[in-house]
């Protein structure tokens, strides 16, 4: 800036309190306090506060007034200043309103205009975390539910819920449907927005495994599993425990296809949440998850999270007794989990270790000791100790070699000392 622009003096109060710019779009809160509106809406929903930044009152109301008489002096002071460099700024367009969303939903009731309305819904919620909001408040959740629930159902007259089992052409997945699930998971709903998805009988989880299961667009297939993960971080315990085995059938084969990156991120993370839940364990190793974290860490090529994650859900599924005999079973499962060891990281290894710990203590049988000194399984633990001394992990290996010192005593990478705690 020259000189002259230099010493031009911005008025405080055109200034916003949080981003300390010249306020282009300037918004009144409740609390009768103004910021820019990219400013505030990043305080209010990205950041996720919910008091006013200067007077930190509470807001019990989230609405934002234009303040249009604000705007016009900024816009008039940048034009009288033009000569010195200072640009005006345009006129925002205005938002959208909660009014006009409403209208917005109750066309789309209308089979004929169902999915451009949809299709005009979703531009609206990827504009700004605001319009996000807005649609939430009016109630959109609830009647995309509805729609998912209910494939090729007329909107202008409702009907009761039905089990969409008994919907026929639900294979032949309609595009209103892969909206519906598109713009669920882009509003990012508040937690007791996701709470209410649940419902009384879990019916809209079963819609969304059938749309996992059916669907043919695999983007809406990620976007089931990301939403539900989303859900199951907010559910109560018994909605745990009811998760449905199908279900687990369903996330297993997703990851199996291995659609998108953040869907096989997404359905590990459910899985690692749902787990320590009632039988659900059981219930994932019975749909054959086991086999499929072990295919996934042969094949994987992230470099971190993946593993991590795989070998974390491994982890909790070896604490049963079906979930080692699965491991043992698989011709790379000992292998692979002994491979990952200072391969990946710091988290990985030590899952690892906690998985051969619970094989060793619980499932190690002559033929299974054997198979883990062959695999090279028993030197790998032998490093553990010389490079992990004192943490958690070397103390899980130490356990590990000495439970079957005896067996492995002829081994060279055996210590002496824990060959020599057991008698001759």
């Amino acid at each position: 800036m020259g000189d002259s622009q230099k010493e031009i003096e911005v008025p405080s109060f055109f200034v916003c309190p949080i981003s300390l710019d010249i306020m282009k779009d300037p918004v009144t809160l409740s609390t009768g306090i103004t910021y820019d509106r990219e400013a505030i809406e990043k305080w209010l929903y990205t950041r996720k506060n919910s008091t006013c930044p200067i007077t930190k009152q509470v807001l019990t109301d989230l609405e934002l007034t234009p303040n249009h008489t604000l705007r016009r002096l900024i816009q008039s002071w940048c034009t009288i200043n033009g000569p010195y460099g200072v640009e005006r700024f345009p006129t925002p367009r205005i938002p959208i309103s909660k009014s006009q969303i409403l209208k917005l939903l109750q066309d789309s009731k209308s089979p004929n205009l169902q999915m451009k309305c949809l299709k005009r819904l979703k531009t609206i919620v990827l504009e700004s975390d605001m319009n996000k909001r807005s649609t939430e408040a009016v109630g959109a959740a609830e009647y995309l539910s509805y729609i998912i629930c209910n494939p090729n159902c007329n909107l202008s007259s409702p009907s009761p819920a039905i089990e969409v089992s008994q919907i026929d052409g639900f294979d032949n997945l309609p595009t209103d449907i892969d909206e519906a699930v598109s713009i669920l998971y882009h509003l990012h709903l508040s937690k007791t927005g996701l709470k209410s998805l649940f419902g009384r009988t879990g019916e809209f989880v079963d819609a969304l495994t059938r749309v996992m299961e059916r669907a043919t667009n695999y983007e809406s297939r990620a976007y089931v599993v990301l939403l539900l993960k989303s859900m199951f971080e907010v559910a109560e315990p018994i909605q745990m425990i009811s998760i449905k085995p199908h279900l687990f059938k369903v996330i297993t084969q997703i990851l199996a296809n291995q659609i998108s990156q953040k869907a096989t991120k997404a359905a590990l993370k459910l899985l690692i949440g749902a787990c320590p839940w009632g039988r659900n364990r059981i219930k994932a190793v019975e749909a054959g998850v086991v086999s499929v974290l072990i295919e996934t860490l042969l094949d994987c090529t992230d470099q971190k999270r993946v593993p991590e994650m795989a070998l974390t859900l491994l982890d909790h599924l070896c604490q049963c007794a079906d979930g080692r005999a699965e491991l043992l079973k698989h011709g790379a499962g000992l292998a692979v989990v002994s491979k990952k060891i200072f391969r990946v990281s710091q988290v990985a290894s030590s899952r690892a270790v906690r998985i051969l710990h619970a094989v060793a203590k619980f499932s190690g049988n002559t033929s299974v000791v054997q198979e883990m000194l062959q695999l090279g399984v028993v030197g790998k633990l032998c490093f553990v100790l010389q490079v992990e001394c004192g943490s958690k992990t070397s103390e899980k290996a130490s356990e590990i070699l000495k439970m079957h010192a005896r067996a492995w005593k002829n081994s060279s990478c055996i210590p002496y000392e824990l060959v020599s705690s057991y008698p001759s």
